[in-house]
């Protein structure tokens, strides 16, 4: 019949599948982020970039406190890098204005550091 096709195997190779997290270059994950928005009872509606923009914000953040922990780890000649740490960096740094509502629970909930 002449109307049909004749299919050629073709050596194309097939596109592996990338997640949102390695196309914006981010370690964080997107989808993660962007299921824990859809679930929040009070969102409607939410544009596709919304949580990629969510999701490197939140990376930002999160390596610029981790720097100021560990230089306030190094300043006290320690290795590993505490929750004492990370509060002192915090209360030390302009970032302290983001979590100046935050209360934390000084004596009960966290053990004192050692000196």
């Amino acid at each position: 019949m002449s109307g049909e096709r004749r299919h050629r195997p073709t050596r194309r190779r097939k596109k592996h599948a990338l997640s949102r997290s390695m196309r914006a270059e981010l370690q964080f994950p997107v989808s993660r982020v962007d299921r824990l928005l859809r679930e929040a009872p009070d969102v409607q509606r939410l544009s596709w970039c919304t949580s990629v923009f969510f999701t490197g914000i939140l990376e930002y953040l999160t390596a610029n406190v981790l720097e100021l922990a560990s230089k306030e780890a190094v300043n006290h000649h320690k290795v590993l890098i505490t929750p004492e740490h990370v509060e002192r960096a915090l209360d030390n740094s302009p970032l302290s204005s983001i979590f100046k509502d935050d209360t934390h629970p000084r004596g009960d909930g966290m053990p004192s550091a050692r000196k």
